[in-house]
């Protein structure tokens, strides 16, 4: 059933049910940690999809995916398992420097793919990774949820109307006070590319850049520094403890992205602030009027008068759990029915443009970068 409340291009939900019936579509996991555990959580709502594999180096990942959601066919090669179970899809959870490979062997061997964020490591494999699902016709999306939330299509259906007219400026904000994440390989840049701001700052990165309509970023500014996270935890925080010896990503990232529009975009991101509190939102300014992302809210002139506005209903779409079900839901149904993608490849490729020039810029010491 379609969820009549949600806006956006395929965007069925309703009760989690899909909108088909008949053959189940087989999709494997590749990458089988924590973020595979909440796309299982929704796939396992959709009766109109089947996971047949699983693939991990970890043998008690695998373990967990046979036990826990009963997937028979584990692997720890990808290649193998495109091999003997040819799956219609693939769900890329690994660690960010692992995205780009098995996405084109995916696509290579003519699976549909949807890759966690960001894209990949540089824009160089986002690029061969669209290359490659173009050539075998399948496609490629991100897994961009947070385009999905609620306050951003109520935001994103304001701009399509015409509510703020030029977009000049929009300041991104994924602050944490104190949250090196203590697991994992998120500190370490050989495998994930960056700290807070390839990690937390895409997000809100790629909802702003969708709200403003997606213009092609042309330069960049930026500086990163590292304080606090290669150094043993001293004081009391949510995520004590972490791996500070193999730690060597940024603890506060800023970036200055300009947009061959005119337009402009400022992101702050961190694992580690003296702020207050933390941060999750956007600021957006146009000629015709501006908003903020949290709460949901729009700034404009009217009869003559300033006036603040807020949405009196919004689609219940505003946690993980449900928006990683409308996120699949639109990657399945444009597998299955070939309706519009609403986080396609191209998008990822946009967002690496934008994370990569912040990071050439910080390593230049700020200069401004081109982003080609």
């Amino acid at each position: 059933m379609a969820d009549k409340s949600v806006s956006t291009d395929s965007l069925a939900m309703d009760d989690g049910k899909p909108a088909h019936t008949g053959k189940k579509f087989r999709l494997a996991m590749i990458g089988c940690g924590g973020i595979a555990q909440t796309h299982m959580g929704a796939i396992k709502t959709f009766d109109d999809v089947e996971v047949v594999a699983a693939v991990d180096i970890v043998p008690a990942r695998l373990k967990i995916m046979q036990e826990k959601w009963g997937v028979s066919e584990v692997y720890t090669d990808w290649k193998e398992m495109l091999k003997k179970v040819k799956p219609d899809g693939v769900s890329i959870c690994t660690p960010n420097g692992v995205h780009a490979e098995p996405a084109i062997d995916a696509a290579a061997a003519g699976c549909h793919v949807i890759v966690e964020k960001p894209m990949a490591m540089n824009p160089a494999e986002c690029q061969k990774m669209i290359d490659t699902a173009k050539k075998n016709n399948v496609k490629l999306a991100i897994g961009f949820q947070y385009r999905y939330h609620a306050n951003t299509q109520y935001l994103k259906r304001a701009v399509d109307a015409g509510q703020f007219g030029d977009v000049m400026f929009t300041r991104c904000s994924a602050l944490r006070r104190r949250g090196i994440p203590n697991w994992g390989v998120f500190g370490q840049k050989k495998l994930q590319g960056g700290g807070p701001m390839i990690d937390i700052g895409v997000h809100v990165i790629e909802m702003a850049h969708y709200v403003m309509g997606s213009p092609k970023p042309v330069a960049a500014t930026g500086n990163t520094w590292t304080f606090m996270g290669d150094k043993p935890s001293e004081v009391v925080s949510q995520w004590p403890n972490w791996d500070h010896k193999t730690y060597t990503v940024e603890d506060t990232a800023i970036g200055h992205i300009r947009f061959d529009n005119g337009a402009i975009l400022h992101i702050e991101a961190s694992f580690v602030a003296h702020i207050e509190k933390d941060v999750w939102n956007f600021h957006m300014m146009g000629k015709k009027g501006g908003c903020t992302w949290d709460p949901p809210m729009i700034f404009r002139d009217e009869a003559g008068t300033m006036t603040n506005s807020q949405p009196g209903f919004l689609e219940n779409v505003r946690d993980f759990p449900s928006m990683f079900k409308v996120k699949l839901r639109n990657w399945i149904d444009a597998c299955t029915t070939n309706t519009p993608l609403t986080a396609p490849g191209e998008a990822g490729l946009a967002v690496q443009k934008i994370l990569d020039g912040v990071y050439r810029s910080a390593e230049s010491g700020g200069k401004e970068v081109t982003i080609s």
